[in-house]
């Protein structure tokens, strides 16, 4: 009986993605079905504790955050869990041999949101490092199932991804992160005096990382490949419109890419020849 429970455990981790993240849903759809309850069970898991320390304010998130970390670690002790979420993360865990230091690094990041701080550089990378880029390790260690040697090649690029991601989310999210959250992730920004300078400094980052990304994406196992790529291409996307965007003006409004675009951008990757093969350099 424990498999409908295990079942009812991969569906609420599905859910809880494709309500939270159009284009993560939209990226999962393209990966091979045997891995999408893996990755959408990383997701959830993930997307449950940001939810802890972003959205319930008014509530003892530090307190909440606490009991999700005693009971995630006590689900990997014991291979089950009564929280579905958790249910299904740990499986994952289990089958494709995540590294439990990958999930401490993440929950320590979690743990930074709560009080609000300046990020030096290193308190930055150490940031980007637990909340992103250990989530593209995660699930770099599904694609690869096993493959050790696949794994390590591939590892630097997943992380440039992760990276990438976050960036482009944090420069999105100004507004919120800033005005409502009071927090500054980049080192050295003033949000009230942001020039162009300063925005362009980031991007460049950005723009770098995405490169390298694209490098290791090509060499994906072809179960993931065109998953990833969708998601790539949907960020590079949503990071022009952001290029576009004086400084003076990043703070307005949140930017988004139409969920029209998104779909045009599912079907040019769906067509994309080279996708299966060589990917070309050409959305950047």
């Amino acid at each position: 009986m424990k498999a409908l429970f295990d079942q009812v455990s991969a569906k609420c981790s599905q859910i809880t993605t494709q309500s939270y993240s159009t284009s993560f849903s939209l990226g999962i759809k393209f990966l091979s079905p045997s891995i999408r309850p893996a990755i959408f069970a990383i997701y959830g898991f993930v997307r449950l504790a940001d939810e802890v320390v972003d959205s319930f304010q008014g509530y003892d998130r530090k307190g909440l955050l606490a009991q999700l970390k005693m009971e995630t670690y006590a689900a990997l002790e014991s291979k089950i869990s009564l929280n579905p979420i958790i249910n299904s993360f740990q499986q994952t865990v289990h089958q494709y041999q995540i590294d439990v230091e990958l999930i401490e690094a993440f929950l320590d990041s979690m743990e930074m949101d709560l009080e609000k701080q300046v990020y030096t550089k290193q308190l930055y990378e150490k940031y980007i490092f637990g909340s992103a880029e250990v989530v593209g390790l995660m699930c770099l260690k599904v694609f690869c199932n096993g493959d050790a040697h696949e794994y390590r090649t591939l590892r630097h690029a997943a992380m440039k991804l992760g990276s990438a991601f976050q960036k482009v989310n944090f420069l999105r999210d100004i507004k919120a992160d800033h005005l409502e959250l009071g927090r500054m992730y980049f080192p050295n920004m003033d949000f009230n005096c942001f020039t162009e300078e300063d925005k362009a400094l980031i991007e460049q980052e950005i723009k770098a990382e995405f490169d390298e990304a694209l490098i290791g994406i090509a060499k994906l196992p072809r179960c993931a490949k065109k998953g990833v790529y969708l998601a790539y291409v949907y960020y590079k996307s949503l990071f022009r419109k952001i290029q576009g965007i004086p400084a003076k003006h990043i703070m307005e409004k949140r930017v988004r890419v139409p969920d029209f675009q998104k779909a045009l951008l599912m079907l040019n990757t769906f067509f994309v020849p080279q996708v299966t093969g060589k990917l070309s350099a050409n959305v950047g």
